[in-house]
């Protein structure tokens, strides 16, 4: 059986401002972490206020940080950023901001270097499976469906 530790006010905040020096934090990741160390609601707005002021947390530069990680690392789409983003509670200002880190040009050609790979990929399936499976690679990453299709219409003319 594990003890349960308890923080003071302190411990607790070092433990934080480590938490987010580590890498870019949203309120949301905060709030969830003060909550594992069971910290009652009081003394987390206390620490989330200081780590505010302290510069340990910033919504914005979390946006911005993590749209540019997810469409350069992992090649997603603006709308799977979006859905993540709100899924952290981020506001709908700060999202935009974080969008406005991916240029368009990077934006299409990673689209169309995405489409390709995966079109070749899928080569030795029949057309409407192939279009099948490259709609569903595609959305998933959170690709927008207008120039998916509009993809599909130019390799794919039927």
């Amino acid at each position: 059986m594990q003890k349960k530790t308890s923080f003071t006010l302190k411990e607790a905040q070092k433990k934080l401002e480590h938490y987010c020096a580590y890498q870019e934090r949203c309120h949301f990741e905060v709030e969830q972490k003060l909550k594992e160390l069971q910290m009652i609601p009081s003394a987390q707005e206390v620490i989330i206020s200081k780590l505010i002021e302290e510069n340990y947390l910033n919504e914005s530069r979390f946006a911005q940080s993590f749209a540019r990680g997810k469409f350069r690392i992992k090649k997603w789409g603006k709308q799977r950023i979006i859905r993540e983003l709100k899924g952290r509670k981020i506001s709908d200002y700060n999202i935009k901001l974080g969008l406005k880190e991916i240029s368009a040009l990077d934006y299409q050609s990673t689209f169309y270097h995405l489409f390709e790979k995966r079109k070749e990929a899928v080569s030795n399936y029949s057309i409407s499976i192939q279009k099948k499976k490259i709609i569903d690679f595609m959305v998933y990453r959170g690709w927008e469906t207008h120039l998916i299709y509009d993809a599909l219409r130019e390799n794919f003319q039927n």
